[in-house]
């Protein structure tokens, strides 16, 4: 093995409503480092992390890595952060170093040296809506989220794709991240005569809303679901308040697959029973440093213009299953689960419904 390092950054958030997940990514990050070292690492060199904090403002976040990629302090980027802050460093890293993306988006079109790990809305929130209509005859939806790019693009991709899941968005509020728990949001789910609410709300926010849906006595008689809900944001609800609530992701952590058995083995093995709760955001992070090595392996280099020529080509058995890639995203199985107190109940493996949108 090499004596030069290769530095990976992680972006992930320490701060802010997705802060939540900040503990959780960092020690399955250095769990993916730890497997690696103990092979060859990442094309021959050992496998440092740069921890970066994700939870500040986009430009500040861009000024930082834009000074670490320029005095060559990391070879790679990867993590768990929100599209407001990719769209900001896709851009900045063109050509220069690989940026493997790995929280749920909007989608995105095919760039250079950027990789899309995460579940987009046609993997995973079209199924689930499908699901749900089918199973429990929900149809009139009304969506809560974030005001910036994921929630907004996915909502609009819900709406162009309604018609066609057999389904309606009887109405819409976005909000400024940190006002998740506004009593206006949940007031105007009740107002609108729906059957469900689609939350597009970022961890501590769907906390938040969470509670005072509960309190307001929502959960009852309408069923929540989110694309974004982890373990943490579970505990951090309160049982009592996650009557009604369903989420989908490529991981959870009560899967039961061989590959996340061991997963989860390893995971407490080496960081012990009291580790902070595997979700799919900490799983994420895995996903990314594992892509860097398949793509390591498969290029024989970590050249960018080699990676991009390969990634297509990428396959790895992964906690999630087998995960492929087609024009730079991940091609992945996606689980739909109920929460069940403070942990997930997995339903049933999704199945695609439409092709990629625009």
């Amino acid at each position: 093995m090499h004596d030069e390092m290769y530095r990976i950054g992680l972006l992930v958030p320490f701060q802010g409503p997705a802060g939540i997940f900040g503990p959780s990514c960092v020690a399955v990050a250095e769990q993916a480092k730890l497997e690696l070292n103990q092979t060859n690492g990442i094309d021959g060199r050992l496998v440092q992390l740069v921890f970066i904090d994700g939870g500040r403002a986009p430009e500040n976040i861009a000024q930082e890595i834009d000074e670490l990629v320029a005095s060559k302090h990391i070879d790679a980027l990867t993590g768990w952060h929100i599209s407001s802050i990719r769209k900001r460093l896709v851009p900045l890293l063109k050509h220069r170093i690989p940026y493997v993306y790995t929280s749920l988006s909007e989608g995105d079109k095919q760039s250079p040296g950027v990789y899309l790990t995460g579940e987009n809305p046609e993997q995973q929130i079209f199924p689930a809506l499908k699901w749900l209509r089918e199973h429990l005859g929900h149809r009139k939806w009304y969506v809560v989220g974030a005001n910036y790019i994921w929630p907004v693009r996915s909502l609009q991709k819900t709406a162009l794709a309604a018609a066609e899941l057999g389904l309606e968005i009887v109405g819409s509020r976005l909000v400024d991240m940190g006002d998740g728990g506004e009593p206006a949001l949940s007031q105007a789910v009740a107002a609108s005569g729906c059957d469900a609410v689609l939350m597009l709300l970022v961890g501590q926010d769907a906390v938040d809303f969470n509670r005072v849906f509960a309190e307001a006595g929502l959960q009852d008689n309408i069923t929540r679901y989110s694309p974004l809900m982890d373990e943490n944001m579970l505990l951090a609800t309160g049982a009592e308040a996650t009557k009604n609530l369903f989420s989908s992701a490529s991981y959870f952590r009560t899967m039961t697959s061989s590959e996340a058995l061991n997963f989860l083995g390893r995971y407490v093995e080496t960081h012990g029973a009291a580790a902070p709760p595997l979700n799919n955001m900490a799983e994420s992070c895995y996903q990314g440093i594992y892509t860097l090595s398949a793509l390591a392996k498969l290029s024989g280099s970590t050249d960018i213009g080699k990676f991009d020529r390969v990634i297509n080509d990428v396959e790895l058995w992964s906690p999630r299953g087998l995960v492929s890639f087609r024009n730079h995203q991940a091609i992945q199985p996606v689980t739909i689960a109920q929460a069940d107190g403070l942990d997930f109940d997995v339903l049933n493996t999704l199945k695609p419904v439409l092709k990629q949108q625009p």
